[in-house]
């Protein structure tokens, strides 16, 4: 292995969103260290690649993927059910998938991407899994999150942005509730050796936003000027997987990869109980 680590040795990790950008750094850096690594993506042959190219890159053959669309429903239950027949335990789950889209778009089930893919994606795929997180204990559960969830609100009343869609006040609340559901869920899981932490990567130079129509890749390739790179944009999250100095701390929310407070409305837990039975609605 590149960096073999003894805490990580054999720890089986899964990766969503990791066919590029954070994700794909994340894993080949959990790789190198010796951790199993199951990798979520989209595409077959782009997944495929990418477990080549870290297995080549590391040295390490435990390198495998499962593909699916995390911002529709039906593909995220097979993922959950694909992982649980193949695999017997998770020690290191990152929810890394997400997007900006520039247009209002609506999923096969009916919901404003944004939303589909950036919460209820995690929302959903971690209460599949967390049966088999439970009897993994210790598990680390990580969130990535955005500083762009500052200013943000959970609007309850319009949260498909039916009434009025704008990219940042979509993704801004997604990201929020991407906090919102890291807290709870850490409260729900108090005395169980589960920790739970989201995090804030930096804005990555990636493929982020470029899958956002023809306004996004005109503007994102701007942007992406003044942005961190993919490695550096990785390091909170492998971090917080990988750091002896965070077993047993959870319920936070990390930047730079120490602990930073988010915003005021992301600690209030009447919100996010809200939040969280609403959602458990959108996903049946």
């Amino acid at each position: 292995m590149l960096n073999s680590d003894p805490y990580m040795m054999d720890k089986r990790c899964l990766i969503t969103g990791a066919t590029s950008g954070i994700g794909k750094v994340t894993a080949t850096d959990l790789a190198g260290r010796g951790a199993s690594v199951v990798l979520v993506g989209r595409n077959q042959g782009k997944s495929q690649l990418t477990v080549e190219h870290i297995r080549q890159e590391t040295g390490n053959r435990q390198i495998e993927y499962l593909i699916a669309d995390l911002s529709v429903q039906a593909e995220i239950h097979q993922l959950a059910e694909t992982f649980k027949e193949q695999y017997d335990r998770l020690d290191v789950f990152i929810n890394n998938a997400g997007a900006i889209f520039f247009s209002r778009e609506e999923t096969q089930d009916g919901l404003e991407r944004t939303f589909a893919l950036n919460h209820l994606g995690y929302f959903l795929l971690t209460n599949l899994l967390l049966d088999m997180i439970r009897q993994s204990a210790p598990v680390r559960v990580i969130n990535v999150s955005s500083e762009a969830h500052r200013g943000a609100s959970i609007n309850f009343d319009d949260l498909q942005c039916e009434e009025k869609f704008s990219p940042m006040r979509a993704y801004g609340q997604s990201k929020l509730a991407n906090i919102l559901f890291t807290y709870e869920l850490d409260r729900r899981l108090e005395n169980t050796n589960i920790t739970v932490n989201a995090l804030h990567p930096g804005f990555i130079a990636s493929n982020f936003g470029r899958n956002a129509g023809l306004l996004g890749k005109i503007i994102m390739p701007v942007l992406y000027l003044f942005a961190k790179s993919p490695e550096k944009g990785a390091q909170t999250s492998i971090y917080l997987a990988t750091s002896p100095e965070v077993e047993g701390v959870s319920g936070h929310y990390f930047i730079n990869e120490q602990p930073a407070t988010s915003s005021e409305e992301s600690y209030d837990s009447d919100v996010a109980a809200r939040l969280w039975n609403m959602s458990e609605e959108l996903t049946g």
